[in-house]
């Protein structure tokens, strides 16, 4: 068996710090859904480390996203987001600096300047919308995104993402570092002892502990079921579109670094990781649905819901009890079984991103 990444990559101030600077300042990062921005000058704010970003609707209706930084004094623009939507501009709490949706200044009180200088301008991060999901990239040169997203929009290109909406969302705070919870993601063989109501939808993730599943075609239902909810079935259609294979089968697919998503014939889970500290994760997850079925007098999306927040938990809670485990002295390394292949990904991820040996 392989030997999973030492202790330090999970406890570490000095590894985390340079994971923000070669992952997440440098590489595609999800922060939210298009549909958290319903109307012009509605907006969000996404911290990263040390970058705190804000996520904003002009007046084109085109999503912009901006270091959330007054160019005068460097004070914090917005901090409510419960004060959301802007109604005609952004406006620094400081010196009253007011800046257009577009983050060019408008103007700033008492002083001679030229508003059309870019040096004045708020500082814009680049982005990047796919499935209804936002992307960012601090990176002063990023990375093509059409590469980065083409094996997931492909493998997917059939699922309607970008028109589904969140009628469920949780918020979870987990005493883990992220990699625990992404490696936690790419395997099942974990599932049996973990997940009894998940393997009663799905015999596959605990025969033979989980191996030879084949994500990329998808993991067969039980007889009679076609969905993750607790019965394994409901009275929403499968979205349109689906082959048959898509509407049997349940998908799955994690995009580094802080995307996953679950793939299911009428709804799709979405989780989106907020490193907070080498020891704590933040994750947004959203259960989306497609809006025809949203519109219905009977819709109700608890089936599915609750059936996911319980799985989470599940997750949540064991991902914990492997961070506890490790403070351990003893502890210096894990493996991984031939069950775990994919989260050897993660370890390849973090050479190649660190520029280390492993």
């Amino acid at each position: 068996m392989e030997k999973s990444l030492d202790k330090k990559y999970y406890f570490s101030n000095e590894i985390y710090n340079q994971e923000l600077d070669n992952i997440f300042y440098s590489d595609w990062v999800c922060c939210g859904r298009e549909e958290d921005l319903d109307s012009t000058g509605s907006y969000k704010i996404f911290t990263i480390g040390n970058e705190n970003l804000f996520i904003i609707k002009d007046k084109n209706n085109e999503i912009r996203v901006f270091h959330n930084f007054c160019k005068h004094r460097g004070c914090q623009i917005l901090e409510d987001e419960r004060s959301s939507p802007l109604k005609r501009n952004i406006r620094c709490p400081y010196h009253s600096w007011v800046y257009n949706f577009d983050g060019s200044l408008f103007k700033a009180p008492h002083l001679d300047i030229d508003t059309k200088d870019k040096k004045f301008h708020l500082n814009r991060v680049k982005s990047k919308s796919w499935g209804g999901f936002i992307f960012i990239n601090l990176d002063e040169k990023p990375s093509s995104f059409d590469k980065y997203i083409k094996k997931l929009s492909a493998q997917f290109i059939r699922f309607p993402l970008s028109e589904l909406v969140s009628s469920r969302s949780y918020q979870y705070d987990i005493s883990a570092n992220w990699k625990v919870i992404v490696e936690n993601y790419n395997e099942c063989y974990h599932c049996a002892g973990v997940h009894p109501e998940l393997v009663s939808i799905i015999p596959a993730f605990k025969e033979n502990g989980g191996n030879d599943l084949d994500w990329d075609e998808g993991i067969p239902h039980r007889p009679g079921a076609n969905t993750f909810t607790f019965s394994g079935t409901t009275n929403r259609k499968p979205f349109p579109g689906l082959n048959q294979s898509e509407k049997e089968n349940h998908f799955g697919q994690a995009l580094y670094p802080n995307l996953m998503m679950s793939l299911s014939m009428d709804h799709v889970a979405a989780f989106i990781l907020q490193p907070l500290s080498p020891t704590h994760t933040r994750i947004d997850c959203r259960i989306l649905f497609h809006p025809d079925e949203v519109v219905k007098s009977d819709f109700d999306p608890d089936d599915a819901s609750e059936f996911w927040n319980l799985v989470n938990k599940q997750d949540w809670n064991i991902c914990e009890r492997v961070q506890k485990g490790m403070q351990s002295n003893a502890f210096k390394y894990g493996y991984y079984s031939q069950m775990e292949d994919e989260s050897l990904d993660i370890r390849k991820y973090i050479q190649e991103r660190l520029d280390i040996k492993l």
